[in-house]
């Protein structure tokens, strides 16, 4: 495993970190405890030090497994979480000083730990990162002990621009992939200007960029990328970064003949974002413990040469860049 800078939160994190959506949100499935602990303690062995969960993960339970395994360890891992989209509604009204307090202070509680490493805003609504009062508190959580270091996530580039502005804010964490490349122009120069450190979620546009999937691939009604592809129940641009599907599939197919059939695009899609030195950490998602391996072996082999960033870059332009890069 490498290790990268967290910006100025003084922590060195896995360059391949662990993203729990998938082991606590709708991919589809119930929330499994017994298989969520073994894809975390997988990716403790194999030497992740970074895990990002969220208490609306299937209701909380997420954040105790995180808690739980992670307690039980002997390695120093690092947890971050969010805070934010239990409000319902989701609007900017809902943020409130006195109900994130007691988010935090139930993430707390959830994890079973003093402090928490990380925490984050959880896509709020961009009129919320012009609240200075929403910043304040955590500062305040942080003088108190309770918090580590606090930042944001976000949806668009927009929001992390004036989230960057607030000193506090240590990380932003924003879709980037070969599907989601606006983030790499004037988003990561500032954020290395100040320092900020960039978890790069999403990243494999919620498998699509496994190269697994075709025309025919099916989905589950529980599944987000069944139910959410036009944005019905949050962000469109979560679900395959906001691209139409058949779009995506024959973007795929170009990557897939610009890397070779006996490549896995995995690998590459992972190697790709990597390739950014802005970038601290890639937090893939993992439903399985082969997926957890899977995300890791993108480290045994060489990130893309120029050559190849150049021809990802040519593929997003005409296939991705007129349908995406303007609205997020």
């Amino acid at each position: 495993m490498n290790y990268r800078d967290l910006g100025k939160t003084g922590l060195r994190v896995s360059e391949i970190s662990l993203g729990t959506w998938q082991v606590g949100g709708k991919w589809g499935s119930e929330f499994n405890e017994k298989n969520a602990e073994e894809i975390i303690n997988k990716a403790i062995d194999l030497g992740v030090n970074f895990i990002d969960t969220a208490d609306v993960y299937s209701d909380k339970l997420s954040e105790k497994t995180v808690g739980k395994v992670v307690r039980s360890r002997s390695e120093e891992v690092y947890i971050a979480t969010k805070c934010g989209r239990q409000l319902n509604p989701h609007t900017n009204a809902a943020y409130q000083v006195n109900v994130l307090r007691k988010f935090v202070e139930d993430s707390l509680s959830n994890l079973g730990v003093e402090r928490i490493d990380l925490i984050q805003l959880h896509c709020p609504p961009t009129e919320v990162y012009y609240r200075p009062e929403i910043f304040a508190l955590f500062d305040d959580l942080t003088k108190e002990g309770k918090i580590r270091n606090y930042g944001v996530s976000v949806e668009k580039v927009e929001e992390a621009l004036k989230a960057i502005e607030y000193p506090g804010v240590s990380t932003v964490q924003i879709i980037f992939n070969m599907f989601r490349q606006r983030p790499a122009e004037l988003f990561f120069k500032q954020a290395k200007n100040k320092n900020v450190g960039i978890l790069a979620r999403v990243p494999l546009a919620s498998g699509l960029l496994t190269g697994k999937f075709g025309i025919n691939t099916t989905f589950s009604k529980e599944d987000h990328r069944f139910f959410n592809r036009e944005g019905a129940a949050f962000d469109k641009g979560e679900t395959f970064s906001g691209i139409d599907y058949n779009l995506g599939l024959k973007a795929v197919n170009e990557l897939k003949l610009l890397f070779g059939e006996d490549q896995s695009l995995v690998e590459k899609a992972l190697q790709w974002i990597l390739s950014f030195d802005e970038v601290s950490c890639v937090i893939p998602g993992a439903s399985t413990v082969s997926q957890v391996i899977s995300n890791i072996e993108a480290l045994e082999t060489d990130l893309l040469s120029k050559e190849e960033m150049q021809k990802v870059k040519d593929i997003y332009t005409k296939y991705i860049k007129p349908e995406v890069h303007h609205l997020w």
